[in-house]
């Protein structure tokens, strides 16, 4: 036997164990936890934090090793909020409805019927209203660092199982789950039903079992979410638009290289483009509005009916946000009507 040979092998293995135990001890692990499925072309939460996991380990050489816990695996996504604040997880997508009792100011973003059209959703969250929007989530939740607002499916419409919903006088007597937001029931008590706040995994067997006639959701929630199976009419009111906040903590943001916070950031952007991508796909293939309309009734709103929708519901917000807000409130809410006025009225590819 060559002992030579075999002290040099036994020392380039110590090595290479030492080097790997080092790397392995450096790696900064990033749990990120959310409320949805796991199939990255079912729904945009996971689209967003699979696309943003896949570049993250790639392009940090496995520096920062994203973990994802979806379908609620690590609590409600209302616990999310404050494990991220506890740096229990790293980072989460959270609904307005679950950030809510964090940060009430979340609500001026239910100003119903708002938004014309996707692309000024897109235009507001990622211009000066999203990146203010994001600096008052800072301000007031502890070791929270905004990265961006993903979609969360797109503009919402309404289910039920009385009747076609096409005017106001349609909404009488119907009762519609809402999330817990104030503004959420204040909108649909506006339309003339009755709000029925209750939580996410109970809104199947609520329909199923009458205790509510509807919800509103986004299309490819509606879809994904088998509402189908147990609501005969649906409207395209396209009356919100309720984006995700992508929050990753800031003691964990703070233990990062220049270089890791880089790679960070522009995940993160890609993260919050795939959400948008999955949801318009979605919305546009059999798994959305065209399969829907083989089992359930669609009916879309006229500009008259529409405009009259927003009439009733809008000044129940604003009344809102000035009594339970205050002047902080008031004050982000016209930052957002302005910059949605704009992005409304935007021309794209201007001669």
């Amino acid at each position: 036997m060559d002992f030579k040979k075999l002290g040099l092998g036994l020392a380039l293995g110590a090595t290479v164990v030492a080097t790997a135990s080092g790397a392995f001890a450096d790696t900064k692990v990033l749990k990120f936890a959310h409320d949805n499925k796991t199939d990255p072309f079912e729904n945009p939460a996971h689209a967003c934090t699979a696309v943003f996991a896949n570049i993250v380990n790639a392009d940090t050489n496995g520096s920062v090793k994203v973990e994802v816990f979806p379908s609620n695996q690590l609590g409600s996504a209302s616990e999310h909020v404050q494990f991220l604040q506890d740096n229990v997880i790293q980072a989460t997508l959270t609904s307005t409805g679950a950030i809510s009792s964090y940060y009430p100011r979340i609500d001026v973003l239910n100003l119903a019927f708002a938004f014309d059209h996707n692309a000024a959703t897109y235009d507001v969250f990622d211009g000066p209203f999203g990146a203010a929007l994001a600096a008052d989530i800072e301000a007031s939740i502890p070791n929270a660092k905004v990265l961006g607002f993903p979609d969360t499916g797109g503009f919402f419409a309404i289910t039920n199982s009385k009747r076609p919903i096409k005017t106001l006088d349609d909404f009488d007597g119907i009762r519609v789950r809402t999330m817990t937001l104030p503004s959420h029931q204040k909108i649909i008590q506006a339309l003339g039903g009755e709000a029925y706040p209750l939580s996410w995994g109970e809104v199947y067997s609520g329909l199923q079992t009458g205790v509510i006639d509807g919800q509103m959701n986004p299309v490819p929630i509606i879809s994904f979410a088998n509402f189908a199976e147990v609501q005969q009419y649906m409207t395209l009111t396209n009356h919100l638009f309720s984006p995700y906040t992508f929050m990753i903590s800031d003691s964990f943001w703070n233990s990062l290289t220049p270089e890791e916070q880089r790679v960070i950031n522009y995940a993160a952007k890609s993260c919050v483009t795939a959400s948008r991508g999955i949801s318009r796909i979605i919305e546009a293939s059999d798994r959305g509005l065209a399969g829907l309309m083989d089992k359930i009734e669609v009916t879309a709103l006229t500009a008259e009916d529409r405009q009259a929708f927003k009439d009733a519901a809008q000044p129940a917000v604003l009344a809102h946000v000035e009594e339970a807000l205050g002047d902080e409130g008031v004050a982000l809410l016209e930052q957002f009507r302005s910059a949605v006025e704009d992005a409304n009225n935007a021309t794209y590819l201007k001669n």
